[in-house]
């Protein structure tokens, strides 16, 4: 959730919005910048990564391997990131998640995954061993590898990760991105294998668990998600360690699955579907929750005269913020829809600004009076410009 007010002046009549934040708002810019290094350490593991995916393929097989993992790709992101409706994440922030999942938790999963595996098969045999690292070596070490990431996200983002909405998103990113560098082994070893191996393992991987890694993944965001929601609360303390061991059962279940055909359809709909269901359950009422918060936190600009009370309705229900994005679109194009969408977000951060300040999440009383000002003065040249 972009953290950073547009700049403090108000935009002249008729210019479109702009979103650079002002100097001193850079300082809590979302991780990543500044942290060039850790982009190169990124760049680093995938290439070894698919080089080790590659040495393990044919040419011509680790090419359509990775054309099938990447294509539908891009569908699953939009749909992941349709969820956040009020405050969407940075970009940069995503794209960042996304390529630690598909870099630094995928060479991290391998070598150590390698590595158990081969020291378990010189003490119990290979069979054994395969058995161990599908298991139990392979979920815990893998969950661990994204878990990081939303770890750090969750430290770092005090901003922006405000709760169970924005640990499923995170999650989702990085999920996708492990799921899709993973797949280019796996469609590229079916490929090799010809026949209609191939198209199996992309129904399988691609059509009917597109969403597995992101799942699991999410069980750990969403523990992150409720203990940030809930500051004052003994039980947030427990969240994020249930959030991971279920994360690695479920992973653990779904790999014990695809060694038996017999087992993998009725754990498919009988634990993952539900599963997703219930994730998709609990992002809905977390959503209805972040409506609350809107509504609670904006109510006394209503009072103010800077919106009224059904522009605050608008603000507090996705489908009202649909449908006046759609109808601005229609009366003035792609400008007044990015006005519209920009008064959208300004709204929310501000919101949620308040929200954090009143749980605890202060960066001093100067500091959050400053960046309230600076919402609320875009704010209100926003609602001007939107009624012109």
């Amino acid at each position: 959730m972009d953290p950073h007010p547009s700049p403090l002046d108000p935009l002249p009549e008729g210019a479109g919005p702009t979103r650079p934040p002002p100097a001193s708002a850079r300082a809590a810019a979302a991780p990543g910048e500044g942290h060039g290094a850790l982009t190169w350490v990124a760049a680093i593991c995938g290439i070894f990564t698919l080089l080790i995916i590659a040495g393990n393929l044919d040419p011509r097989a680790f090419v359509l391997g990775a054309l099938l993992a990447v294509f539908p790709v891009p569908i699953y992101v939009a749909l992941a990131l349709w969820v956040d409706r009020f405050e969407p994440e940075p970009p940069r922030t995503l794209a960042q998640t996304f390529a630690w999942g598909a870099t630094v938790a995928v060479l991290a999963a391998v070598c150590i995954n390698t590595t158990a595996q081969t020291v378990a098969e010189g003490i119990v045999g290979s069979r054994a061993a395969d058995f161990f690292g599908a298991v139990v070596s392979a979920p815990v070490v893998e969950e661990l590898a994204k878990g990081l990431a939303l770890a750090f996200l969750y430290r770092e983002l005090r901003d922006e990760f405000d709760d169970v909405v924005d640990g499923v998103v995170y999650a989702a990113m990085v999920g996708l991105g492990f799921a899709m560098v993973e797949n280019i082994q796996y469609y590229g070893a079916a490929v090799e294998e010809g026949g209609g191996s191939s198209a199996v393992t992309f129904a399988i991987r691609g059509m009917m668990a597109p969403f597995a890694h992101p799942l699991f993944t999410a069980m750990f965001g969403i523990g992150l998600g409720y203990t940030r929601e809930r500051m004052r609360s003994a039980r947030r303390f427990w969240a994020p360690p249930v959030g991971l061991a279920a994360a690695v059962g479920l992973h653990a279940l779904w790999n014990l699955a695809t060694t038996s055909d017999s087992w993998f359809l009725a754990l498919y709909f009988v634990v993952m579907v539900p599963a997703f269901v219930g994730i998709l359950v609990i992002v809905y009422l977390s959503l209805v929750r972040e409506g609350r918060v809107i509504r609670e936190h904006l109510a006394h600009l209503v009072e103010a005269r800077v919106i009224d009370a059904d522009e605050l309705e608008c603000l507090c229900i996705v489908r009202r913020r649909l449908r006046a994005s759609y109808d601005a679109w229609r009366a003035g194009g792609t400008v007044r829809w990015r006005r519209r969408r920009e008064l959208h977000r300004t709204a929310s951060e501000l919101a949620f600004h308040r929200w954090r300040v009143r749980r605890g999440l202060s960066k001093g009383a100067e500091a959050d009076a400053l960046r309230e000002a600076a919402y609320l003065r875009r704010l209100k040249a926003l609602c001007r410009m939107t009624a012109a």
